[in-house]
Parts: C-alpha cells; sequence; structure tokens
C-alpha cells in the first residue's frame, strides 16, 4: 500500500497527518508531495523525516491513493495523472464536485456507491459536509422542501493566509499582500463574503450549499438558499438551518434520529445551556447539533444549529474515511 498525501504542507495537509496517524491508517510507503519550490525540504511526521516530492516524481511512483488538498488548479491537472495509474485520487477542492461523472462523497451517507472504476472521488465542501450529515436522516424520513441556511465560518477555512491576515491583525498590525486574504478586516469582524461573488450575486460558498447538498441527497427538487459568512473563529463552522419538511415531525422524533446519525452528537439540554458551539468541536470529528426546535411560522418547519471543525470532518477527516473505505472495499 503506497499512500500519497498532495499538499502535505498546507494547512489541511498537516491535519491530514494527524487524521492518519490518529485512525492508525497503515502504509507501506507514504509520499509527501508539495510545490517545486518545496521539492527536496524535509517534514517531520509521526517520528519520520520526509523528503517533500513533486507531482511528477509521484505519478511516477504509482502510489495506490493519493489525498489531494493543494487547490483545484493542481487538481484539475494532476488528478488524472495519477488516475491514469490507477490510483484512486480522493479530492478536497472544488475542482470535480459538480463532475456529473465523479461521486461527491460523504462516507456514512453514500460511500456504498463507490466502485473500483472511481478513480477520481470528490470531497465536497467543509460547509456542505457538516450539514449534510445531519440531515441525511432526517430527509429519508420527512423529506426536505427548503432550507434556509446561515453559516458563521472559521477564517481557518480560507487558508493559511487568512490565518495570517487574523494573527497580524490581533496583534495590532496592517495586513497586506502576502497576508490579505480578505477586502476587509477579519479580527473582530464578520465579512458576510465567502469566496468570490457570482453573477447571481450570491458567492461561490454559497452555491456550494445548494449545490453539493442536492447532489449528495440525490435529490434536485430541494430548494436552498445561503447567506455565508465569515467570522473570527479559529476551528470551527456554524451553521444555523432552517428546514421545512414535506410530512408532519414531532422533535422528540428528530432528535431520536439525530441521535441514531453516524458521526452526528445531540447537545440540546437548555436548562444546562447544553449547546454545541466551535470552541467545544474543535480538535473533533462528530458533527454537532443543538438547539432543536420547532419553526411556529411554517408547516413542518424546524431550526437547527449544527457546529463542526472545519478542517476536521469538513475536509481533512472526511477524505480520510473515504481512503479507509477504498482500502477496506478494494484492497
Amino acid at each position: 500500500m503506497k499512500i500519497a498525501i498532495v499538499g502535505a504542507t498546507g494547512l489541511v495537509g498537516n491535519v491530514m497527518q494527524q487524521v492518519l496517524n490518529e485512525r492508525n491508517v497503515q502504509a507501506d510507503e507514504w509520499l509527501l508531495v508539495a510545490s517545486e519550490r518545496s521539492a527536496g525540504k524535509k517534514l517531520k511526521w509521526n517520528d519520520t523525516e520526509y523528503s517533500l516530492i513533486t507531482n511528477e516524481e509521484a505519478v511516477q511512483l504509482k502510489p495506490d491513493i493519493a489525498i489531494f488538498s493543494a487547490g483545484g488548479s493542481v487538481s484539475l491537472e494532476w488528478a488524472p495523472k495519477y488516475a491514469e495509474n490507477g490510483c484512486f485520487v480522493i479530492d478536497n477542492s472544488s475542482a470535480w464536485r459538480m463532475d456529473p461523472t465523479k461521486k461527491l462523497v460523504v462516507p456514512e451517507i453514500n460511500a456504498h456507491l463507490l466502485t473500483q472504476e472511481d478513480k477520481i472521488i470528490a470531497n465536497p465542501n467543509c460547509s456542505t459536509i457538516q450539514m449534510v450529515l445531519a440531515l441525511s436522516g432526517l430527509h429519508k424520513e420527512y423529506g426536505i422542501q427548503r432550507l434556509v441556511i446561515s453559516t458563521y465560518q472559521s477564517y481557518t477555512g480560507t487558508g493559511s493566509v487568512a490565518v495570517r491576515q487574523y494573527n497580524k491583525e490581533r496583534a495590532n498590525e496592517e495586513a497586506s499582500g502576502n497576508d490579505k486574504a480578505y477586502p476587509h478586516p477579519i479580527f473582530a469582524n464578520c465579512i458576510p463574503h465567502c469566496d468570490v461573488f457570482l453573477e447571481n450575486d450570491y458567492t461561490k460558498e454559497e452555491m456550494k450549499l445548494v449545490n453539493e447538498t442536492q447532489k449528495i441527497l440525490s435529490d434536485s427538487s430541494i430548494n436552498i438558499t445561503a447567506t455565508a459568512v465569515r467570522v473570527p473563529v479559529d476551528g470551527g463552522h456554524s451553521e444555523s438551518v432552517n428546514v421545512e419538511f414535506k410530512e408532519a415531525f414531532t422533535v422528540p422524533k428528530v432528535k431520536e434520529i439525530l441521535s441514531a446519525t453516524s458521526g452526528v452528537v445531540v447537545m440540546d439540554d437548555l436548562a444546562n445551556n447544553h449547546y454545541p458551539t466551535p470552541l467545544q468541536a474543535q480538535h473533533k470529528d462528530e458533527v454537532f447539533v443543538g438547539r432543536i426546535r420547532r419553526d411556529n411560522s411554517i408547516d413542518n418547519g424546524l431550526n437547527l444549529w449544527i457546529v463542526s471543525d472545519n478542517l476536521r470532518k469538513g475536509a481533512a477527516t472526511n477524505a480520510v474515511q473515504i481512503a479507509e473505505k477504498i482500502i477496506e472495499n478494494f484492497f
């Protein structure tokens, strides 16, 4: 078993190494892949020192699995080259998510759809993963008619440049150039602008929530609208999700379904101020759900508060779980 980590020096790449270690994923050989400017540099992981190699070198070494977290342009160029050698590519960028020939996978929901022919597998967007995991069982039971989503997304989701901007502003320094990810300060601020604006005046991040949710839940009839906000929170995305179901529900049954959903933890004890926050979710792999209550303004309406660590289940852990399924099923 030979596994490549493409983008090993990045924010998600570092978390991926932690998750692989924690979950005891075994390989005979690890290939740590970075950009050409980083090639030859040393990276220490799990008490072993590795020399970083380029994608060109890694492809020639024919890994069995390659987990990508190096951006869309790298994925578009290199994922097919790995796949041509029979490698299973798990891609964390948005490059392949809406390609109709590629599976968009949250293992707890649809890993059973993977076949040996699926050589490029897309990892969904972080904000999508946590929401669909919480909603998947409820959709099966009641049928989702409409979703109204407001996200409160950690600046860490933008990557290392955003982290540098936040740290500079926190230290009362001005961020500029390669240390500036946003058009406004992020420290002590909220920015209703995740990714780029599209022609419909929604951001790319907001439309990911629409399109990816419909694809993962295999239901294009779900009406979805979203507002995505970047917040000065270290390591966790939160979402206020308003759901309109087709069928009637009871709140106790909703809690029962959520509690039975693999990877979901219900935190909903208001008398003891027990509800999810991103601080509690940090460094954990679960999706936490609380503030579960009926929306009395519409028939069959429900409000949920959904929180998860965006760098773990929202990125690295989901990708590693896909790798585990591939190893289990095809090796």
